[in-house]
């Protein structure tokens, strides 16, 4: 045989044997799933919730004005630290101090005036006192007039006395009975006289309780004049200027407010914490806070505030050609920060992150190797811990399917779908309550292969480059 038909020989015999390989190797990996795994392992576990918001002091005050003015001083700027009661805006004050002074002239007029009226009362209780003395003195006559007039006409009817004398004493009773009622006639005029000054007395007190509301209210709206700070603190925003004119305060009015006082002495992280995560937080969980402007720097703190109102936030959807507006909703929660450095200041975006849950040493496993599978209420999977009963879709003839969460475990090149409980989940792992064990090798993707990978399917690892 030559050696050109034995290099030919030689050639055709590869090329079977290749084949032979090649289609045995095609027949061995038909049906074969291509996967990538990873494995549960023992390891601690913190579940968190995170959430944007804003740092704000725990106390803070909008200083606004009672009252409209001009700004004829501002002896603070933005930055300056304040203590309580430090001269803050001082506004213009000619009007209100010029009612003050009307105010107090008046006052005083109505004051003079009612000692002018003690003085008529004093007058008129003594005028009162002597027409009464009077009038014991008139009695005490007539009586004694009476007597003697009794007497004369007893002796006139026995002939004793001479008719003059009898006319005399007639006279003088009668004379000190006109006194008497001279007398009573004076002293009703000098009650009446005293009932008025009374009277006048009682009006002037009111007047004067009117003067003296009054001139309060003057003093209160000049003092409103002079704004003072209400804390110790910084003031952290100043958006008027000495000359403008401040106006009344309005709630929520933003132009409204001269300026904003903190007390940074504790600093809080206010964040918005979505409703599905909120049913996790609890009042002293431990967090932390990254600040933007502080770049990589964590801060630490511990949540010190729950809302318990909604706050409602809107985003929009569609479902077919109809627009329709969906509410997500948020819950306020505060996190007062344990060391808060200077350079904080008010307004900073932050995101917090708050550990709701902490496990040791436990099984997990990563998340994405969690799949959702449906089985026939007979199969035995079904029926296992933890099922939940759905309908399928009328292509499946309205059967009740058994809805079941696991993982696929391989086991000699074979993936077996596994039931599994979990607990808290973490940034990339979640924890394995019942279903695996450690070490338990598990398959992690790709998505689309986990999808719809099959129960006792056969499968190849992936390896990694």
């Amino acid at each position: 045989m030559t050696t050109k038909k034995k290099f030919l020989t030689a050639v055709l015999i590869a090329v079977a044997i290749l084949s032979a390989v090649g289609y045995g190797m095609f027949v061995r990996n038909r049906g074969v799933v291509t996967v990538q795994t990873g494995r549960a392992i023992r390891q601690d576990l913190t579940q968190t919730v995170s959430a944007n918001g804003e740092i704000k002091p725990k106390k803070y005050v909008n200083v606004s004005s009672n009252m409209m003015g001009r700004i004829v001083r501002l002896p603070v700027k933005e930055g300056d630290r304040v203590r309580e009661g430090s001269l803050l805006v001082q506004l213009e004050s000619i009007q209100s101090e010029a009612d003050v002074r009307s105010a107090e002239a008046s006052f005083d007029a109505a004051q003079t005036e009612l000692e002018g009226m003690s003085a008529s009362i004093r007058s008129a209780e003594a005028t009162v006192a002597s027409a009464k003395a009077e009038i014991t003195r008139s009695e005490a006559d007539l009586a004694r007039a009476k007597q003697n007039f009794s007497r004369a006409e007893q002796m006139t009817r026995e002939g004793l006395i001479a008719k003059e004398q009898y006319d005399r004493a007639k006279a003088d009773f009668d004379i000190s009975s006109a006194q008497l009622n001279a007398a009573k006639a004076r002293l009703a005029q000098a009650e009446a006289q005293e009932a008025q000054a009374l009277t006048q007395r009682a009006s002037t007190a009111l007047r004067i309780a009117q003067q003296r509301a009054a001139l309060t209210r003057a003093r209160d709206q000049f003092s409103k004049t002079t704004i003072r700070s209400t804390l110790d603190g910084i003031i952290t925003n100043l958006p008027v200027n000495e000359g403008e004119i401040a106006i009344v305060g309005i709630q929520n009015q933003p132009g409204t407010t001269l300026m904003t006082i903190a007390d940074m002495s504790i600093i809080t992280a206010e964040v918005k914490v979505d409703e599905t995560d909120i049913v996790n937080v609890r009042l002293g969980q431990e967090a932390r806070i990254k600040v933007d402007a502080l770049g990589d720097r964590m801060l630490l703190g511990q949540v010190t505030e729950i809302g318990n109102s909604a706050l409602a936030r809107t985003t929009s959807s569609s479902i077919g050609t109809s627009g329709t507006g969906q509410e997500a909703k948020d819950f306020k929660v505060v996190i007062t920060l344990d060391d808060p450095p200077p350079e904080l200041r008010p307004g900073l975006s932050c995101t917090a992150t708050i550990e709701t849950a902490t496990r040791q040493q436990i099984v997990t496993a990563p998340i994405q190797a969690l799949t959702i599978r449906e089985f026939d209420p007979a199969d035995p999977i079904a029926q296992s811990t933890g099922a939940v009963a759905v309908t399928a879709p009328a292509a499946r003839a309205n059967k009740k399917k058994v809805e079941k969460e696991g993982v696929f475990v391989i086991n000699n090149g074979v993936a077996f779908f596994r039931p599994v409980k979990t607990g808290i989940t973490g940034t990339t792992d979640i924890e394995i309550i019942e279903g695996l064990t450690e070490n338990d090798q598990i398959v992690t993707g790709p998505y689309q292969v986990l999808r719809t990978l099959a129960d006792n399917a056969r499968v190849k690892i992936q390896k990694v480059p």
